[in-house]
Parts: structure tokens; C-alpha cells; sequence
């Protein structure tokens, strides 16, 4: 087949090649890594016990709790919480943007056919007068059109960048909210076996008051005691009461937050009985190298792609203020008999080249590419601020673990002294050597000590999601996200 249709196509494919060969010259900045915003140092101040060797932290990190249950949770979570299905909506959308990008740099082909039945009046004149009659005429057209912007300065190609470094970062918040939804729901398992705890701890002391009370309601009405020991005995048992309703409302509470993690309507269950040798010393997080840190923690990566992204539209403000050269063709047929309309001598054509130019815009692309330099400029002071904190966030994860470690071997030793001291109380009292007031305070002293030390417990285990979270901890099976390049990452 000869004629303008297959021109235009052959000039189309001349386009697509010229199309993957053109824009080399790209204007802008290339990226480049700023440089941290303080000296990395060899180790982190806190671990000075531990070598800084490099550790990969275990994507199920959650598993050295050995609680099923926990693990049962995390699954679900995973599967049903919305946050995390709205990071991964977020990707998605992402994936089609820089998609939209990348078609842009190419040549856009398109088709077109009309047909057209038209039926209009005509006159003529002859022997006789005028003759009125109706004409009818056909019309078709086949048409092919390409459109092409050569991409001298690397504009589209800076745009191209810029929504992959979007995409990219979408792909790394994603995988923080997934680790700040699974540290969420793990630190929200370890709030809920504390409350039932101190429930526990709670109630052990009510059943002692309630013991002493009725010991000394039998001596008073014998004579032995006085009034005041008998109403110091019911207010010491009406204060450990009064602390339930707090606890019970704190443990439905937690329990609605965590169901609300794992996608289930926030109902909320009765307290569970928990083994007294709940506490296990789970061995130290090796905290490896601090400068492993900017590579390992998701978030600092998508900091860092942001800043990619930033940079590439600097480039593409700059190449905003040059000129713009686009190619046009279009080729066709037209007839007004639809089985001879691909003929030679029906072709149409056309190709044009564009070019258009700023002359004076009042400093606005200027003002453009400032703009995109100075938001360059907001991302790496975020980025410094985030690298910081990341630090920060370990190194205080580790002095907590080193000081709440300590603060539980005090606490023992305290609640060991506390019980001894409050058998020495009953003893005296029950020898009349000291008043009553004596041993409510040593039971006093005792289950708040219990209490401090559930709360000590729970310090140190969460203490240690947070540590696991700061040093980029998470699960690599729930990130998977469409890469830039369209293939799974």
C-alpha cells in the first residue's frame, strides 16, 4: 500500500526513535547525597559494651516475645489494617503517575475516521424556468496524527526523575507505616498483659485489706484495738477499690485501640489471668553501625528520595526557561466514495515543525526554578532534622534499656524488703508494739512496689519495640510494592 497513511506512520516510527535518542542534555542538578549533619561516630555512645559490627535486624523481630498470640495479631494486622491499605493505595497511585510521566517523553500517535451523509437544496435553471431539486453528497476521511516535544534540555526527563523519586519514597513510607503499625499493635499487647497485670496486683491487695479489715473488726469488738485502727483498716480498702474502675477503664480502652489496629470493631473483653513469671531477660539488640542507619531505616531512605525528587524539578524549572521544539504529522485520505477512499490520489499530508520560545515573562521562570531550589533547600534541613532524630530515638532507646534494667534489680530488692517489712509489722502489731497505722502502711509499700515493678516490666518490653523500630526493624514480606520500573520490588 503507497500513499500518505503509510508515510505517516513511517514518519511516526521516525518520531518514537528520535523520541529514545533525544534529550541527553539535561539541565539542573545531578543528585548528590548531602552530607549528614553531624559526624557519624565509629559506635553508638550507648553501646560502648557491644562491638560495632553490622547487624541485619530480623524482619520478625516480634517473634523473640514467643507469645502466639501476639504473632496471631500481627498477621492480622498486616492483612486488615487501613492505614497501611492507604499507603499502599498511595503507591499505587504513585506507580501511575511516574507511568504518566515516562508516556509523556514519547511520541503520541492517534486515528481518526469520519463519514458524512449530506442532503442539501440546489437550484438550476432551464428552458422553461428554475428547476428546485436536493443533492446529496458523501464525504469520508482516514487520518493519522503524531505529535512529538524533542526534549532538548532534559525537562521531561527531569520530570520523569522527580516522579520516580516520588514513587520511590511512597514505597519506603509505606514500609515505616508498616512498621509503626506492627510496633503499634505489639506495644498495644504489652499495654493490655500490663493492665491485666496490675488488675492483678490491684486485687491481691484488696483481698489483703479485706483480710486485715476483718482481723481488726474481730478486735475491735473484743476490746483489743481502737476505733481509729478500725477506720484506718476500711480507708485503706475503700483507696484499693477506688483504683479499679481507672485500671478497668485504661484495659477496655487499649483493648479498643488495639482492635481498631487489626481492622475488628473496638469491643472490649474481661481482664485474662497472667502467669506470675511472666518476665523473660530477652538477650540485648546488637545496634551495629550508626552509620548503617541512613540505609536501613525506611524513613531516612524516603527523606532521601523526596530530596532525589526535589532535585530532578530544579532541573526541570531551569529547562522550563528554554526553548520548546515540537514535531507534528498527519496523514490521511479523503473521497467522497467510501471503496475508493485509500487511493493515491485521495492521500492528504502534512508535517510541521514547532518551535516556540520565552521572550519576557517578568522573571516568572526564574522565579519557578528559585522556588524549586529553595524547597531543595527545605528538604535537606528535613532530612538533616530526620537523621538526627533517628540517632537520637536509638541512643535513648538504649539508655532506657541500660537504666530500666538497672531500675528493676532496685525495685526486687525494694518489694523484697517491703514484704519482710510488712511481716515485721503484723508481728509487733499483733504483740501490741506498734499501732496498726504500721502495717497498712507496709502492705501500702509492698503493692506499690508490685505495681512498679509490673510498670518496670513493661518499660523494659516496650522499650525494646521502640528499640527495634529506631534501628529499621520490620517485616520485608508486607513492603513489597510495584518498583519504579514496573516490576516488583
Amino acid at each position: 500500500m503507497t500513499g500518505a497513511l503509510p508515510k505517516t506512520l513511517a514518519l511516526a516510527g521516525a518520531l518514537v526513535v528520535l523520541g529514545l535518542n533525544a534529550g541527553c542534555m539535561k539541565l539542573g542538578p545531578d543528585y548528590q547525597r548531602p552530607e549528614p549533619p553531624a559526624k557519624i561516630p565509629a559506635a553508638y555512645d550507648q553501646a560502648a559494651n557491644q562491638s560495632a559490627i553490622a547487624i541485619a535486624q530480623p524482619d520478625r523481630w516480634w517473634e523473640a516475645f514467643g507469645d502466639p498470640e501476639l504473632n496471631r495479631l500481627v498477621e492480622l494486622a498486616v492483612a486488615r489494617n487501613l492505614d497501611l491499605a492507604k499507603a499502599t493505595a498511595r503507591v499505587q497511585e504513585l506507580q501511575a503517575l511516574f507511568s504518566q510521566s515516562r508516556a509523556e517523553r514519547y511520541p503520541q500517535i492517534s486515528a481518526s475516521g469520519t463519514g458524512q451523509r449530506q442532503r442539501a437544496k440546489s437550484m438550476s435553471l432551464e428552458q422553461g424556468g428554475i428547476s428546485v431539486g436536493a443533492v446529496e453528497t458523501d464525504s469520508y476521511n482516514l487520518a493519522v496524527a503524531a505529535s512529538y516535544e524533542v526534549d532538548l534540555w532534559g525537562r521531561l526527563a527531569r520530570l520523569e526523575q522527580a516522579a520516580r523519586g516520588d514513587l520511590l519514597a511512597a514505597q519506603e513510607t509505606r514500609r515505616t507505616v508498616a512498621q509503626t503499625v506492627i510496633a503499634s499493635v505489639v506495644t498495644s499487647h504489652l499495654t493490655i498483659q500490663t493492665l491485666e497485670r496490675r488488675l492483678q496486683v490491684a486485687q491481691s491487695s484488696i483481698e489483703a485489706y479485706q483480710r486485715s479489715m476483718e482481723f481488726v473488726e474481730g478486735r475491735y469488738r473484743r476490746g483489743l484495738t481502737s476505733e481509729l485502727a478500725l477506720r484506718q483498716a476500711r480507708r485503706a480498702l475503700a483507696n484499693a477499690k477506688a483504683g479499679l474502675p481507672s485500671l478497668r477503664q485504661d484495659l477496655g480502652q487499649a483493648q479498643q485501640n488495639l482492635a481498631v489496629l487489626v481492622g475488628a470493631y473496638p469491643k472490649v473483653q474481661p481482664a485474662r489471668a497472667q502467669p506470675a513469671d511472666y518476665f523473660k531477660q530477652l538477650p540485648a539488640v546488637p545496634a551495629g553501625l550508626p552509620s548503617e542507619l541512613l540505609l536501613r531505616r525506611p524513613d531516612l531512605r524516603a527523606a532521601e528520595h523526596t530530596l532525589q525528587a526535589l532535585s530532578a524539578r530544579i532541573g526541570a524549572a531551569k529547562a522550563a526557561r528554554f526553548p520548546t521544539i515540537s514535531l507534528t504529522a498527519q496523514g490521511g485520505y479523503a473521497s467522497d466514495q467510501l471503496e475508493s477512499l485509500i487511493r493515491p490520489d485521495n492521500a492528504l499530508w502534512n508535517a510541521a515543525l514547532g518551535l516556540t520560545a520565552p521572550l519576557f515573562d517578568a522573571g516568572l521562570r526564574r522565579a519557578k526554578q528559585d522556588a524549586a531550589q529553595a524547597r531543595y533547600d527545605q528538604g535537606v534541613a528535613d532530612w538533616a532534622k530526620q537523621v538526627l532524630t533517628a540517632f537520637s530515638e536509638v541512643e535513648g532507646a538504649l539508655l532506657t534499656r541500660r537504666e530500666q534494667l538497672t531500675r528493676r534489680e532496685l525495685v526486687q530488692k525494694a518489694l523484697a524488703e517491703a514484704v519482710a517489712t510488712q511481716e515485721a509489722a503484723q508481728r509487733r502489731y499483733m504483740r501490741g508494739l506498734s499501732d496498726y497505722l504500721d502495717v497498712l502502711e507496709a502492705q501500702y509499700t509492698r503493692y506499690n512496689l508490685e505495681d512498679q515493678l509490673v510498670l518496670t516490666d513493661y518499660a523494659i518490653l516496650s522499650n525494646r519495640v521502640s528499640l527495634h523500630r529506631a534501628l529499621g526493624g520490620g517485616w520485608d514480606d508486607i513492603s513489597a510494592a510495584p518498583a519504579a520500573d514496573g516490576s516488583n520490588s
